[in-house]
């Protein structure tokens, strides 16, 4: 699996738009190039119409401009295809509103790159990914396939991250940091 310092690899895939847009029917390609020169928030999870699936989606979906405000873009990936998630945000109401891209990677090639598909699922794990606009890994963390995240818990990180700064366990933006 690639680490914290590793280059996040290349990819073109894909995607259901994030807000209104997502529900039209069309779809829009998302690569390593889009979106340049921002932070890059980019999360799996492993199928679409699953239990805790939604739940990690919609938490994300709901911080998407807390993330924004941070010049940081959330992408959010599993292996089923753009015609899958397009159906899934049709049909179930907390996802209507998303406002963050669904990413197909449905030839399994970027969780196959990052080192996060499932040997025995097939699917991938959840795992999270904070991208400096360098392209470079700066957080990953991976969650058994029944566990949900605290995307609040990222957002935290995040903040950490952009503060260049020595952070404490628990540390929140606008607290004391470490000094040397």
């Amino acid at each position: 699996m690639l680490t914290v310092g590793d280059k996040f690899p290349e990819f073109d895939l894909a995607a259901v738009p994030g807000g209104p847009e997502g529900l039209k029917g069309d779809f829009v390609q998302i690569s390593d190039k889009s979106d340049a020169g921002k932070w890059k928030l980019v999360f799996f999870w492993p199928k679409d119409f699953t239990f805790v699936c939604p739940t990690e989606i919609v938490a994300f979906g709901k911080l998407a401009g807390e993330f924004k405000d941070r010049d940081t873009v959330v992408y959010g990936v599993s292996i089923d295809s753009e015609f899958v998630h397009l159906n899934w945000r049709l049909h179930h109401e907390d996802l209507k509103g998303l406002q963050i891209p669904m990413l197909a990677d449905i030839k399994r090639e970027l969780s196959t790159a990052l080192g996060v598909l499932s040997p025995t699922a097939g699917v991938a794990n959840r795992a999270t990914f904070l991208v400096d606009p360098e392209g470079i890994i700066r957080h990953v963390s991976v969650n058994d396939l029944s566990v949900g995240r605290n995307p609040q818990e990222v957002l935290r990180i995040l903040d950490a991250l952009q503060s260049d700064e020595l952070c404490p366990c628990n540390w929140k933006q606008g607290e004391a940091f470490l000094k040397p």
